[in-house]
């Protein structure tokens, strides 16, 4: 009887004819009710590849970029490299961790990360004294004057039909998907079409707060935390208004489905 009061509770909001849904596209924060969220994820002033990093240093340094790229070698427990596999013989750059946040490369080398900070020529002196690291500096001699990353911001970039296929491992994680807009089912959530060479579902993105909205076949960028899909949970966490038709839908199709509760949506640094 108490589930059921419950639910006509939660009926009785999504009737409300204020209660339109206010998940969005765009980049906004999630309202803060009592949710256990990883802090947000950066937006990029620039997006690059890692091979621009190599071959336009003198261009970029001082400017806070996002790359998004296969972690070639760990070096540390803050720093690793990064390359762009598609570009043969792409030099690596050094990334190093100064969010403040133990960041884990993925078990799966295949699987990217995304990186956004700070382009700097690598001087290890300057590093530990800006950022007190206590980096060995016999570690970091062949890295010593070339282009490295600070990172302000790390997250695992998954493709959407990686993530469908094996949520479990993504839950509660910060991502960060590329993917194209494929089904809208409101202007204020919408799927990421999953990658052909995957079996898995397209990935449900859900935002709050809409602000303009994406296109059909438009390539974004994601970033957000993995959720399973449980309707009292989002109401309980975001305090989210919904329309019961989208709603209904929603549940009917990804009930406790991975859904990415998107913080940022912008355009992909990925080539199409």
């Amino acid at each position: 009887m108490k589930k059921l009061n419950q639910s006509s509770n939660f009926i009785q909001k999504l009737l409300n004819p204020k209660g339109f849904i206010t998940l969005a596209l765009f980049a906004i924060v999630l309202p803060a009710c009592n949710n256990n969220l990883e802090p947000r994820a950066a937006a990029p002033e620039t997006n690059v590849t890692a091979e621009e990093v190599a071959d336009n240093t003198a261009q970029l340094v001082g400017k806070t970029v996002t790359v998004r790229s296969q972690p070639i070698k760990k070096l540390g427990p803050s720093t690793f490299t990064v390359s762009d596999k598609q570009f043969f013989g792409s030099e690596p750059i050094l990334v190093v961790n100064a969010s403040g946040k133990v960041f884990n490369l993925p078990a799966d080398t295949n699987t990217p990360i995304q990186a956004t900070g700070q382009v700097r020529n690598f001087v290890i002196a300057d590093i530990n004294r800006d950022y007190n690291l206590g980096l060995d500096p016999n570690l970091y001699r062949e890295y010593e004057s070339r282009p490295a990353i600070i990172a302000q911001s790390l997250a695992q970039a998954p493709l959407p039909g990686e993530i469908t296929t094996n949520p479990k491992q993504y839950y509660g994680k910060t991502l960060a998907v590329t993917g194209e807009v494929e089904d809208i089912t409101s202007p204020n959530s919408f799927t990421l079409d999953e990658d052909k060479l995957f079996s898995g579902q397209d990935l449900l993105v859900l935002r709050a707060t809409p602000s303009s909205a994406v296109r059909e076949g438009e390539k974004v960028a994601v970033t957000g935390v993995l959720r399973p899909f449980v309707v009292a949970e989002f109401e309980r966490d975001y305090d989210l208004k919904w329309d019961l038709t989208v709603q209904r839908k929603l549940e009917a199709e990804y009930s406790n489905k991975p859904v990415l509760v998107a913080t940022d949506v912008y355009p992909s640094a990925i080539p199409q």
